[in-house]
């Protein structure tokens, strides 16, 4: 919300706002603009006729006194997806989709149009080095590049946000459950994939990870007017010089690594061929792609070994970055730390999901906090019981951070991959400062 802010005042839209909590680094950057709230809280005084329209956030619940004066002066309340679209509408709209990679492959195709000198409006759930803010919207670009998050629309409006977009380039990368607390079975997800298919404008293009056997399905079931596009993991091979992506007559160095990224990869290159970028400028572009924030962000990097950030949470994206990882440092010992966040990695009905995610760690651990659980009002879960969950390994479950990252600390030792994955901050520890404290060798 606050990015769409920024990008609308940066469009010369007059901009207000109002929230009960404003984190950082949301309070310095609209503090920046002179866009930061004079107190929080939420005041129905700053509701008036003047306003054209008010973009409701997750954040504002349905009770909320400036949304029912909203209503009762019968001023415009729209979502955060609703807006996009109605801004986008009269441009070619690429939505990427999928369980997993979806942030990644967005930035792609954005660093691909960007490289090539296209114009576009975007809206990415990360932090993209080379852009001020996560939206990005003009008058006089022709395509749109946004990423189709299926979780939930606004408090008001229970549809998924990616519903909401009509895409004239679609793309679905892959299935697998996450969001259990509003997707209670695995068939009620997959659903609303079904309905995204549903959505794509007449006669676009659909392009589709064809190696994912729900994603498959989907598309075949599909009686749509559609031109679909199938694709599979990206030719790739390493070496001691590093990642390279491979085609019949092309060597690609690469700065990402991973199957996983090699199957973003191959989305994004059909992406931008619909848009009609050449295979000479997607293949000049994407050697100088760094990657995203949180998504295998180094975070250090010394001859001891080196430290990677990631967000994954849901199992499925638990398992392709630790791969990957172990795909890339075969001779290094990975110490992967996994922090449970979400309403699924705390449920003790979607646990069972992590059985064997971290098997490829020498040493794998386990972090959650009792008070999220709470917070979520769910029912406690023992350390045991999670242990029994992810299965066997090298494992041990912590409810304290600073206890985890004290034992971590006492691994110092050369040629290590540390492996930090959560969507959450553990409990805002300073993940830089102890990255640097691994690598020291005394």
């Amino acid at each position: 919300m606050h990015n769409l802010a920024i990008a609308l005042h940066k469009k010369g839209y007059i901009v207000t706002g109002s929230d009960d909590e404003i984190f950082e680094p949301s309070r310095s950057r609209l503090a920046s603009y002179g866009l930061l709230p004079e107190k929080t809280g939420w005041y129905p005084d700053n509701i008036t006729k003047d306003l054209d329209a008010i973009i409701l956030g997750m954040h504002a619940k349905g009770d909320n006194p400036e949304l029912i004066k909203a209503k009762e002066l019968g001023i415009k309340v729209m979502s955060f997806p609703e807006y996009l679209y109605d801004q986008t509408k009269n441009k070619k709209r690429i939505v990427v989709a999928g369980s997993h990679g979806k942030t990644t492959t967005t930035a792609m195709i954005m660093h691909v149009l960007k490289y090539n000198n296209v114009k576009f409006d975007y809206m990415v759930g990360s932090i993209i080095d080379g852009y001020e803010t996560m939206v990005g919207l003009s008058d006089d670009a022709t395509l749109a590049v946004l990423e189709g998050d299926e979780y939930l629309t606004s408090p008001i409006d229970r549809r998924p946000k990616f519903h909401l977009y009509i895409p004239d380039i679609a793309v679905i990368n892959g299935i697998a459950w996450d969001h259990m607390n509003v997707f209670p079975t695995f068939e009620n997800y997959v659903k609303q994939f079904r309905i995204f298919i549903d959505t794509i404008s007449e006669g676009g293009r659909l392009i589709y990870f064809e190696e994912d056997e729900e994603v498959h399905k989907l598309v075949e079931d599909t009686n749509r007017d559609l031109v679909k596009i199938p694709y599979k993991t990206h030719g790739y091979f390493q070496n001691k010089s590093g990642f390279f992506a491979a085609t019949h007559n092309r060597m690609i160095p690469l700065k990402i690594f991973g199957e996983h990224n090699m199957q973003n990869l191959s989305a994004a290159r059909e992406a931008c061929f619909a848009a009609g970028i050449s295979e000479d400028q997607f293949y000049s572009a994407i050697p100088s792609f760094e990657g995203t924030s949180k998504r295998l962000q180094k975070l250090g990097e010394t001859e001891n070994g080196v430290v990677y950030l990631d967000f994954a949470h849901a199992p499925s994206k638990v398992k392709a970055t630790l791969d990957a990882v172990a795909e890339r440092y075969s001779n290094y010992r990975i110490v992967a730390c996994l922090e449970l966040h979400t309403y699924s990695s705390l449920n003790r009905d979607f646990l069972p999901n992590y059985k064997d995610t971290l098997m490829n760690a020498w040493k794998g651990y386990i972090y959650f906090n009792p008070h999220a659980l709470a917070i979520k009002k769910l029912e406690p879960v023992s350390k045991n019981e999670i242990l029994g969950y992810f299965g066997e390994g090298n494992l041990k479950v912590f409810d304290s951070s600073e206890a985890l990252f004290k034992e971590i600390m006492q691994l110092k030792s050369k040629n290590l991959v540390y492996l930090m994955m959560s969507s959450g901050d553990f409990d805002g520890f300073n993940l830089t400062a102890l990255a640097e404290e691994l690598l020291k060798q005394d």
